[in-house]
């Protein structure tokens, strides 16, 4: 990738909407291929949530024609620029989708959306499938969903994983070994013993409104053995599973539930994890309820997470009411 935009690039990128975009849209200037209207970043404050509101419209933009993204060092502290960095390192990575094959490890980054459709029981048989929309050195793009018994239980839509590779995290040989295993007779059953708890105190709540807590990431724990062996990190799954624990405990104490009903995640979107997150390390961790409900979410909560003054994590959670059998 070069340092600026190129007149090649810019082109490549009008033509993507020849037909779509009216005559005129597309201009030649200052040696580029510009669209006629740009999006500005210079208002709102210097928080977490105007940060992700201008990743969403960022994309949105660039997804829809506009290449033009005014911005400057005097913006909202800087923080415009990263969360155009941010936009463009997601939109970048599809760029380079079609590409060679796959010689690399996925790690999370993006998912647009998880749906929760069902309950799953110790003991049930899940059947996964996984679409592969693209893949090469650089990136992944998937969606996919669980079942059980036919039943779909959970979607993933448009997810984004950057590859890194292979022998930075793992044995190569080691993971041919144990894909091989897989597709063969299978691991042997009963070896997975669960998770254990990991420390998380909650040191400040308002009720109905926000919750911190603080997350002790442990030096040593089983599952680093498989994320990952060489350089172990917090799974992304196990701080989300945190995460909407806290945010299930905030909706819950504005009332009591309907019918006896239980708050349950029903959906998440705009999961965003920006950096690994290492043994050791304390994570502060944020819940805050946001404004709007309806028949399909009795909560909506922001999620994030941070490492000192830096978020490594941030996404969205709704939560619906229940019937637990």
């Amino acid at each position: 990738m070069t340092k600026s935009a190129t007149k090649e690039g810019t082109t490549r990128y009008a033509r993507r909407f020849s037909g779509r975009a009216s005559e005129g849209h597309f201009r030649e200037s200052q040696r580029l291929v510009l669209s006629s209207i740009g999006i500005g970043t210079y208002l709102g404050q210097p928080d977490s949530r105007t940060d992700e509101g201008y990743t969403a419209a960022i994309l949105a933009a660039v997804e829809n024609g506009i290449n033009v993204i005014d911005t400057s060092i005097n913006y909202r502290f800087q923080r415009s620029e990263r969360s155009i960095g941010a936009a463009v390192g997601q939109l970048a990575a599809w760029v380079a989708m079609d590409k060679l094959g796959y010689r690399g490890r996925p790690v999370a980054a993006l998912a647009t959306e998880t749906v929760f459709e069902g309950s799953v029981a110790p003991g049930d048989l899940l059947e996964l499938d996984v679409d592969i929309d693209d893949c090469d050195d650089e990136v992944i793009a998937y969606g996919g969903w669980a079942k059980v018994n036919g039943r779909r239980v959970i979607e993933l839509k448009h997810c984004l994983g950057p590859m890194v590779p292979v022998a930075e995290l793992d044995s190569p040989q080691a993971l041919r070994e144990r894909f091989a295993l897989l597709r063969g007779r299978g691991a042997t059953a009963g070896v997975f013993r669960g998770v254990a708890p990991v420390p998380l105190v909650v040191d400040a709540r308002e009720p109905g409104k926000s919750l911190h807590a603080s997350l002790m990431v442990p030096e040593r724990a089983a599952f680093f053995g498989d994320h990952f062996p060489r350089r172990p990190v917090f799974p992304a799954t196990l701080l989300l599973d945190l995460q909407m624990r806290l945010a299930i405990e905030l909706a819950g104490s504005i009332g009591n539930r309907p019918g006896g009903a239980a708050l349950t995640p029903s959906r998440m979107t705009n999961v965003k994890m920006r950096s690994f997150i290492t043994p050791g390390q304390q994570v502060g961790l944020n819940v805050e309820m946001l404004p709007g409900t309806d028949e399909r979410a009795a909560a909506r909560v922001a999620l994030s997470a941070h490492v000192g003054d830096r978020a490594v994590a941030t996404a969205r959670v709704e939560l619906a009411d229940k019937v637990l059998a």
